[in-house]
């Protein structure tokens, strides 16, 4: 990027001073050029802009020994930036949480949830108070400020692998969900096996011929209100979750299964029926325990639940562009931005969580709206439902998928000029890459524990505390921020060496109980 439209774009972008943004001496590093790396767009007047030629880093001046920058306000609103951030929070993850609360129990779940949101919240505060002090708004800026081309690579790479299963996960979606929508249209009670309603050949089918052509747009500006709809949908999902658990007993499912089992036989085997109706009513007996709530479960799927919490709560990459757009910006005004949104993701998180654990029990898929397939092929609601949420993700994989691509082509041709061809190679290997995974992995279950106990313990746990260590220079390291920074940098180590060594057991367990069938 030439010299003069990098200072161009960089003077849109500054940060007001407040009581709390204090000069850092090496500020006068900064003027490394890069590109915003964010979970959704955020809807602005710089929207229309390309995003690829767009540089977010406030100007400085050299010479001067701290942070000071001409100041330019933002322009979205109070309400709007927590729109924002509660999207950039909201994804596929609240799909998987009642999966995590049926192998955690009501209690220890809600517990966890309080715990990862507060630490998640505990985060934001580091990152913004970093971002004052090192005078970026990039976190891979932030990253290469404190510790050079390795701390850029640390943050480039869990960002991008977090955008990554954040992409599975929504295809993830496409391949549960689009075979039960075309039955419904065709009018199909079973999947009988056809190409048209597997989920393989569907994914990829979606990926050519709507995914790919978006993300090859070099500028996806004018999908910015895609991340709206997809908050609405999944408002949408967990008012039908809390309507439908009055609708459906988790109990009558085991009826009807005991039922149809019955009418099955002919007059001719009333004796084997009747030995056939004593064992289903022992099966019934025991199915109960299975539809009992419970307040403190732990059984090998529990290893699953902090991961699957952390990944539904990785909102960091969005926070310091959102930061730079807040009118009348400042650190404490953007904490309250960040306060309100994780309270509203938060209850929503533990509403749709609780009741579909209510409805389902410890029968919950992974995947929670798959799980209604098992009462309702064709109920109209959760058609509805189900149409939303595959348009919304479907929407949404280019957007996610934009900012991976940036970044490589920050970390590989920073200084070349656009190329077409490489834009295009780029994205087929991510469209690819995201589309094997989601073929041969055998369930969101382990995108979410593997992502949420890597990348998102890397960008909500370590990284921000990290950069808070070595870039907030006026606090000692005896003082009771950095302590309880190198604490909780510590702690997030713990959770991603922890989840990753239990969930490793936990597929090497399974693949040994597979061998052994």
């Amino acid at each position: 990027m030439k010299q003069s439209t990098a200072k161009t774009e960089m003077s849109r972008f500054n940060i007001s001073p407040d009581e709390d943004s204090t000069g850092s001496s090496n500020s006068n590093e900064y003027g490394y050029p890069e590109c915003t790396t964010k979970k959704a767009p955020i809807i602005s007047q710089y929207q229309d802009m390309d995003p690829e030629s767009q540089n977010f880093l406030p100007d400085y001046h050299l010479g001067k020994k701290k942070y000071e920058t001409e100041y330019s306000p933002g322009t979205t609103s109070f309400g709007m930036s927590v729109f924002n951030l509660g999207n950039a929070i909201m994804g596929s993850g609240i799909l998987g949480l009642s999966y995590a609360m049926a192998n955690t129990g009501i209690a220890l779940f809600v517990v966890l949830l309080i715990a990862v949101s507060i630490f998640s919240l505990y985060s934001v505060h580091l990152l913004l108070k970093t971002a004052n002090e090192g005078g970026s708004l990039l976190y891979e800026q932030l990253g290469y400020k404190a510790f050079g081309m390795p701390g850029k690579l640390a943050a480039s790479l869990s960002i991008t692998m977090q955008n990554i299963g954040a992409m599975s996960s929504y295809l993830y979606i496409v391949k549960y969900e689009l075979p039960i929508v075309i039955q419904a249209f065709l009018g199909m009670k079973e999947n009988t096996g056809e190409w048209y309603i597997n989920g393989d050949y569907l994914v990829l089918t979606v990926s050519l011929l709507i995914i790919l052509p978006l993300s090859l747009l070099r500028n996806l500006g004018y999908l910015g209100y895609t991340s709206g709809f997809s908050l609405l949908c999944m408002v949408f999902f967990v008012i039908v979750v809390i309507y439908k658990s009055f609708q459906i007993s988790c109990l009558l499912i085991f009826e009807n299964d005991a039922l149809n089992a019955t009418l099955n036989y002919t007059v001719a085997h009333v004796a084997a029926a009747v030995r056939e109706t004593a064992v289903t009513v022992q099966n019934a007996t025991a199915d109960e325990d299975t539809c009992t709530t419970k307040y403190f479960v732990w059984n090998s799927q529990t290893v699953y639940a902090v991961p699957i919490l952390t990944f539904a709560f990785v909102c960091h990459p969005a926070v310091l562009p959102i930061y730079e757009e807040l009118k009348d910006r400042s650190r404490k005004r953007m904490q309250n931005v960040s306060n309100v949104s994780f309270f509203a993701m938060f209850v929503m998180y533990l509403l749709a969580a609780l009741f579909g654990y209510i409805t389902f029990g410890n029968n919950v898929e992974p995947e929670l709206l798959h799980t209604y397939s098992k009462v309702y092929k064709f109920d109209v609601v959760l058609l509805i439902v189900r149409l939303a949420v595959l348009t919304a993700v479907t929407l949404t994989v280019p957007v996610v998928l934009f900012p991976i691509r940036t970044s490589v082509n920050q970390l590989l041709c920073a200084s070349k000029e656009f190329s077409w061809v490489r834009h295009t190679i780029i994205t087929f290997i991510l469209l690819g890459f995201t589309n094997v995974l989601v073929i041969f992995v055998p369930t969101i279950r382990d995108i979410f524990g593997f992502v949420g106990a890597s990348a998102a313990a890397m960008l909500i746990f370590i990284l921000p505390s990290a950069f808070y260590i070595k870039l907030v220079k006026k606090e000692s390291m005896k003082s009771v921020q950095k302590i309880g920074a190198v604490i909780f940098c510590i702690s997030g180590f713990f959770v991603m060496i922890g989840s990753m060594t239990l969930i490793i057991l936990d597929w090497t367990q399974n693949a040994a109980m597979a061998d052994g069938h």
